[in-house]
């Protein structure tokens, strides 16, 4: 691939870069994706609608003595700073994950530096974007091992193409299992699976967990099937039991590269009541994960 800063992006994977240290993970995974489907990549850089310029608000009342109006001027100085040091900040963040991929010899598109909302920016890019790429956890949640990024869930349950959540390191990805079971989401994987060149040729694991009976059977060999016509070398395996625990070790015991599963199946409030197979694994799972709604 020829590094080209001027190519228009069209069915780019799109790396969502925060200066975190998943930056540099993201990046990797990204230009790994984007070799498969020889497609564009494009950096983007959001800066929270919070770190613009704030108006003062009126605070007649709020403030007495002869202290006020200097105590406004301080307050729009230091909104104004902030400001200007985020921008800062997202431009070096950008040219840092130029280098980066001008370095790996990939198609990149105009990196974007964007205010306001990464969920809605995302939705706005989805025209053309086959593939989004970002970390598992966010600047702010570097040591919080087990607290995911505010906006990973959010992203996920809007996204309407797949989302691969890279890992702490990249590291190459040679085999993959698909946590299916037959729902809507893991329908979605699958066929994605089986038509996209993202996997094509790596080594394929098809995990159903439930207990060992006809329907689970059937179901699990209509998915292999699938994969077969699509030129993979599947194994299958039936496993009964909780299923983040029973993903878990089957990466672990199989040294699978890459997880592909279906994402938040239930609501949002359900998931805030009795928890999320898909946050589980997120935070326990120690390899990128590529993730359909």
């Amino acid at each position: 691939m020829t590094n080209t800063q001027s190519i228009t992006a069209n069915n780019a994977v799109l790396a969502c870069v925060d200066g975190s240290v998943y930056t540099d993970s993201v990046l990797d995974h990204a230009v790994w994706a984007a070799r498969r489907l020889e497609a564009p990549v494009q950096a983007l850089h959001i800066q929270p609608p919070g770190s613009e310029y704030a108006a003062p608000t009126d605070l007649s009342g709020a403030i007495g003595l002869g202290a006020k109006s200097a105590l406004l001027e301080k307050l729009t100085q230091m909104d104004e700073a902030r400001g200007k040091l985020d921008q800062q900040k997202g431009k070096l963040i950008l040219e840092h994950a130029k280098e980066q991929l001008a370095e790996a010899g990939a198609n990149t598109v105009s990196p974007l530096h964007r205010r306001g909302s990464l969920v809605e920016t995302i939705s706005e890019l989805e025209s053309t974007t086959q593939l989004v790429v970002l970390g598992k956890r966010g600047e702010h949640a570097d040591f919080a091992s087990r607290h995911l990024g505010s906006n990973l869930e959010r992203v996920v349950r809007a996204a309407h193409h797949p989302v691969l959540v890279a890992s702490r390191a990249f590291r190459p990805i040679e085999r993959f299992v698909i946590a299916y079971d037959g729902g809507p989401s893991t329908r979605k994987a699958l066929d994605f699976v089986a038509a996209s060149p993202l996997l094509a040729g790596l080594e394929c694991h098809l995990l159903k967990i439930g207990a060992d009976n006809d329907e689970n059977r059937r179901t699990l060999a209509q998915a292999a099937a699938r994969l077969t016509q699509a030129g993979f070398a599947v194994q299958t395996e039936l496993k009964p039991g909780k299923a983040d625990d029973v993903i878990a070790a089957y990466v672990k015991s199989h040294g699978i590269d890459l997880l592909v599963m279906g994402a938040y199946g239930h609501s949002h409030i359900r998931t805030l009541i009795i928890g999320s197979t898909t946050s589980a694994m997120l935070r326990s799972c120690p390899i990128p994960v590529l993730m359909f709604r």
